[in-house]
C-alpha cells in the first residue's frame, strides 16, 4: 500500500505571536578565495551553472551548497523568525560561524501584499528594518548575507501566509501570480551574486502530478513555465525544482492506483527519469527533494528488519539516481528531526554519509535554523541563540564553511597553519600560538554528558572565566578516565593523544571576557560509560 506523508507535518512552522559562500571545493585543492572586487576570480564566482550532477561556478570549478533554512517570511509574520529576540545581522553571522555557506529563505506570495505588515520584531535590536515591507527585509537579509560570504537561494514555501498547499497556486493566487512574483524577484536581484537560485515551489503533494499533461496539476509543466520566466528575466539563476509526493502510471499522484509509489512531500523524483524538465537554458537546472524521519511521520521503512541499511536503496530510487547517473545535481533542500529516537539518530547519519563530503556530494540545506519549527526543532534551542550542539554534531563535518576551499575539507579543523601564505592578509589575528605563553586563567569547566547511542558519545563542555581580566588564546586541557575516542569537534581545534585531549580556541571564540563563558561540543567512540574527566587545566591553570 502506498505511503503518504503525515500533513500534520505542517506544524513545524510555527508561528510567534507578538509579545562568495562558501567555500565550495577548489579544482587545485588549497586555491584561494578572494575578496569581492579582487581583479582575480575566485572560485564560486558566478553566475552558477551546472554541468552533469554538479553545480560549477563561470570557471567551471565545483561548488556546493551546504546550508540551512531560516523561515518566517511565508508566515503571517512577514519576517525571519527571531527577529523578537535577536538582531539579524547577528543570526547571519552566527550560521557562518557555525560553517554553513548557503541560506535557503522562504517565503509566501502574501508577504508581497502592501496589507502584509511585518510584525513581532524588536526595532531596538533591529533598528535598520524599521518601516520596511516584507521585500525589504528580504533585500536587508541578503545584502548582509553578502557581506559576510554567505549564499542565498529563495524558496516560495507557499502561495499565502495560512498554510501550505499542494500545488504550486491557489484560487487567491493564481498560477499568473506565482509567475509574475518570479519574474519580479529576477529582476529585482538581477546582478546580485548573492542570490543564486529559485526554489519554485516547497513540497508539491497530493493533487501534484508529474507528467501527466494535466495544465492544471502537472508540477513538471508548472516547473518548465515558471523556470523559463525566470530565466528569460535573470539567466544568471539556478532554477531548483523539487519533487512532488506520488508518481504512478501516465504521471498520476493518485496513491490507490497499481504501481504508484509515495514518499515525503517534494521528495518524488522518479517522474524525472522518463519526463525530465525541459528548461531554455539545461545547464541551469537543480533537481531537490525532501526527507525526514520519524519525528514527522513513521514512514514504512523506518521498520524495515534492515534499517539503516535500507536508506540508500529508497533513496536511489526517488532522487539520488539524478545526480549518480550524472543527469543533473540534486540538492537535499529539507531534511530534519528532534533527533529524541535513537531510529531518527540512526536515519541522519546514514543520510549525511550518503549525501557525502567534499565538492562533490549532495547540496543541502538543513531544516532548520529556528527552534520553532514543531516537529523537528532546529539548530538554536529556544532561547534562539544557544547551539543545539547534539544537532550540530551530526552535520558539522559535513559543511564546507565560507571561506574553506579544499577539494576534500577536512573533517576536523586543521591543527597547523597553512604552509602557503594566504593572499591577501588575515582580517583576524592567526591561531598560532603567540611566542609567549598565554597567562593561566581563573575559570570553571561545565561539563555535559548529553546524548549518546551504543558505541558512542556526545558531550558539551562550557568554560567559564571567573576572572577580572580577559582570558585570550585560550587552551583547555583534560585526560578521559575511560577509552573515549573523539571522533568530531565543533567551535574548537582539538587533538587527541591517547587518553589526553588539547581544545584550543576556534579564530572567531578566542576571548573570553571575564565573567563570560564559552562552549564547544565533541562526539566520539567509547566501550564503556562516557565518564566525565575530573581534572581540566586552562592555559596551564587548574579549573575548578
Amino acid at each position: 500500500m502506498a505511503i503518504t506523508r503525515l500533513s500534520a507535518k505542517r506544524r513545524k512552522r510555527g508561528v510567534h505571536t507578538p509579545i562568495a559562500l562558501f567555500a565550495a571545493a577548489a579544482v587545485a585543492a588549497g586555491a584561494a578565495v578572494l575578496a569581492p572586487g579582487s581583479a582575480q576570480a575566485a572560485v564560486g564566482d558566478g553566475p552558477w551553472h551546472t554541468s552533469g550532477g554538479q553545480i560549477v561556478d563561470a570557471a567551471g570549478n565545483p561548488v556546493r551548497m551546504t546550508g540551512i533554512n531560516w523561515f518566517g517570511l511565508e508566515t503571517s509574520n512577514y519576517a525571519p523568525h527571531g527577529l523578537w529576540t535577536r538582531n539579524y545581522k547577528d543570526m547571519l553571522d552566527q550560521i557562518k560561524s557555525l560553517g554553513y555557506n548557503t541560506l535557503r529563505l522562504p517565503y509566501a506570495n502574501q508577504v508581497f501584499d502592501s496589507a502584509s505588515k511585518p510584525n513581532s520584531i524588536d526595532y531596538a535590536k533591529n533598528p535598520d528594518l524599521q518601516g520596511l515591507n516584507g521585500l525589504g527585509i528580504m533585500d536587508k537579509i541578503i545584502d548582509y548575507s553578502g557581506k559576510i560570504g554567505l549564499k542565498v537561494f529563495l524558496d516560495q514555501h507557499r502561495p499565502d501566509s495560512g498554510g501550505q498547499s499542494p500545488l504550486w497556486y491557489t484560487s487567491a493566487y493564481p498560477e499568473s501570480r506565482w509567475v509574475s512574483d518570479w519574474v519580479m524577484l529576477a529582476n529585482h536581484y538581477k546582478g546580485n551574486s548573492t542570490v543564486v537560485g529559485a526554489d519554485l515551489h516547497n513540497e508539491p503533494n497530493g493533487a501534484a502530478t508529474w507528467g501527466s499533461g494535466d495544465a492544471a496539476t502537472d508540477w513538471r509543466l508548472a516547473a518548465e513555465k515558471g523556470g523559463n520566466a525566470i530565466l528569460a528575466a535573470n539567466p544568471d539563476w539556478l532554477i531548483i525544482v523539487e519533487g512532488n509526493e506520488c508518481y504512478g502510471p501516465g504521471g498520476t499522484s493518485d496513491k490507490y492506483a497499481s504501481g504508484t509509489s509515495c514518499t515525503w512531500w517534494g521528495g518524488n523524483l522518479q517522474g524525472a527519469a522518463t519526463a525530465p524538465v525541459r528548461l531554455n537554458k539545461p545547464n541551469k537546472l537543480v533537481y531537490s527533494a525532501h526527507e525526514y524521519a520519524t519525528s514527522v511521520f513513521r514512514q514504512t521503512w523506518f521498520d524495515d528488519p534492515s534499517f539503516p541499511n535500507n536508506l540508500p536503496a529508497i533513496w536511489d530510487k526517488n532522487w539520488g539516481y539524478l545526480k549518480k547517473n550524472n543527469t543533473a545535481p540534486v540538492l537535499v533542500g529539507e531534511f530534519g528531526s528532534t533527533l529524541t529516537a535513537t531510529v531518527d539518530q540512526q536515519w541522519l547519519t546514514k543520510l549525511m554519509s550518503y549525501m557525502g563530503k567534499g565538492s562533490n556530494g549532495f547540496d543541502f540545506t538543513y531544516w532548520s535554523l529556528n527552534p520553532n519549527s514543531g516537529d523537528t526543532g532546529g539548530i538554536l534551542k529556544d532561547d534562539w541563540t544557544t547551539v543545539d550542539t547534539f544537532k550540530q554534531g551530526f552535520i558539522q563535518p559535513y559543511l564546507i564553511p565560507v571561506g574553506n576551499n579544499p577539494t576534500n575539507p577536512p573533517t576536523t579543523p586543521p591543527t597547523t597553519p597553512p604552509t602557503t601564505p594566504p593572499t591577501t592578509p588575515p582580517t583576524t589575528p592567526p591561531t598560532t600560538p603567540p611566542t609567549t605563553p598565554p597567562a593561566k586563567a581563573s575559570c570553571q569547566v561545565t561539563w555535559s554528558a548529553g546524548s549518546g547511542w551504543a558505541g558512542h558519545f556526545q558531550s558539551d563542555i562550557t568554560i567559564k572565566n571567573t576572572g577580572t581580566t580577559p582570558i585570550s588564546s585560550w587552551k583547555l586541557v583534560w585526560t578521559f578516565a575511560q577509552d573515549q575516542v573523539v571522533t568530531n569537534s565543533w567551535n574548537t581545534t582539538l587533538t587527541q593523544s591517547g587518553k589526553t585531549v588539547t581544545a584550543a580556541n576556534a579564530d572567531y571564540n578566542g576571548t573570553i571576557p571575564a565573567g563570560g563563558t564559552v562552549s564547544f561540543g565533541i562526539q566520539g567512540t567509547v566501550s564503556g560509560s562516557n565518564t566525565a574527566p575530573t581534572a581540566f587545566t586552562l592555559n596551564g591553570g587548574a579549573c575548578s
